[in-house]
């Protein structure tokens, strides 16, 4: 289905489910390769810009790249979504559909959280892990960076069957409008506590290891609904423009905050904020679309494929490498010069995706990368 069909006039496609099942969505697998480079930019180049002075032309590339990359957790979301909520398996066998699912997924969230609790931050930091700390720990999902999204994913899996029958009835307009609901439900929720700010009122929303999928609901329902969306012409070139000015206007905010004391409060720079919901939408719907435009020979898909697949992997161990870069190079130590950091995460990176493929080759290891 499509607007001025044959017309030659810009349009908005619609891509038909049988067009789209007919052969691999290769525009899932480039944001999910761009979105697991981002998550370990965040990581790394965030290093730097939590170091003072923050001003100067290293402070800002690094914040160009670390909250340039903030759209990459909504993204991964969207993509989880797109590929489960109209999923057949999921709808009909939800039994078949949360075993495999904790076959994959349980065994990942024991085995990383020891790794980080004890491998990182009780061997490679030394701190002491009172009981009270580790339960601590435990409950907040933070027992280190990144692993609060395996709790969010484990959340949005239980209720991925609930939500696919519901979505998926009715037609295409229920899951937009299902989608959009959600998410501006969520992006007020969490513009509240700011805006409560605002009369000396702290209500910060607290997040914990049974409540971190909630927010996200959104972003699943809306990687469904958006999937087959394909924008070209000018639609396309103003959907590009208006997401490269939210994350421009993004970096910028987080690099002036006190300027503008209003959108301090309103407009969080976060993953919940609303400026990074639209630019989230704008990335997913315009990556789908620019890929649509390529034509990705057999080899290069194959090749893409193999990274998208890692891209698991390298989530789960990025940070157990930079960790040990961190402290061993007194440059990335200090996060003082850009360049120390940049090759940090060229290192990171590269051996992270090294470490996931070789992992996934090992029958034991596969069943926790």
């Amino acid at each position: 289905m499509s607007c001025d069909a044959g017309s030659g006039k810009p349009t908005v496609t619609v891509v038909r489910a049988e067009q789209a099942s007919a052969q691999r969505n290769y525009g899932l697998d480039v944001l999910r390769v761009l979105s697991i480079c981002g998550v370990v930019a965040i990581h790394v180049f965030g290093l730097r810009v939590g170091v003072a002075p923050k001003s100067g032309r290293g402070w800002w590339s690094a914040a160009a790249i670390d909250i340039g990359f903030i759209w990459v957790v909504p993204v991964f979301v969207m993509i989880s979504g797109a590929l489960l909520l109209g999923s057949r398996q999921v709808r009909e066998s939800p039994g078949t559909f949360y075993r495999k699912r904790a076959a994959r997924l349980v065994p990942a969230l024991i085995v990383w959280n020891a790794v980080y609790l004890v491998g990182v931050r009780l061997w490679m930091r030394h701190e002491h892990l009172t009981t009270a700390r580790v339960l601590q720990l435990l409950y907040d999902s933070s027992v280190f960076t990144q692993m609060y999204f395996l709790w969010l994913i484990l959340g949005l899996y239980a209720i991925a069957p609930l939500l696919a029958v519901f979505i998926t009835a009715n037609g295409r307009r229920r899951s937009l409008i299902t989608a959009g609901t959600l998410l501006a439900v969520t992006v007020v929720a969490f513009m509240v506590p700011g805006v409560l700010g605002i009369f000396g009122v702290s209500r910060p929303i607290p997040m914990n290891v049974f409540t971190y999928w909630i927010p996200y609901v959104g972003y699943f329902a809306a990687g469904y609904a958006l999937r087959q969306v394909r924008l070209r012409g000018l639609p396309l070139a103003g959907a590009a423009m208006v997401t490269v000015g939210l994350i421009a206007f993004t970096v910028w905010h987080y690099g002036h905050r006190g300027v503008l004391p209003l959108a301090d409060r309103l407009v969080s720079v976060s993953y919940l904020g609303a400026g990074v919901a639209l630019a989230a939408l704008g990335v997913f719907v315009v990556g789908l679309s620019l890929v649509e435009f390529i034509n990705i020979p057999r080899r290069a898909g194959a090749l893409l494929v193999a990274l998208s697949n890692a891209s698991f992997g390298v989530f789960l161990v990025h940070l157990v490498i930079f960790e040990a870069i961190r402290l061993n190079v007194p440059a990335v130590l200090h996060a003082r010069s850009l360049t120390a950091v940049a090759v940090a995460y060229v290192v990171t990176l590269v051996a992270s995706f090294a470490i996931s493929w070789l992992a996934s080759k090992v029958p034991l290891l596969r069943r926790v990368f």
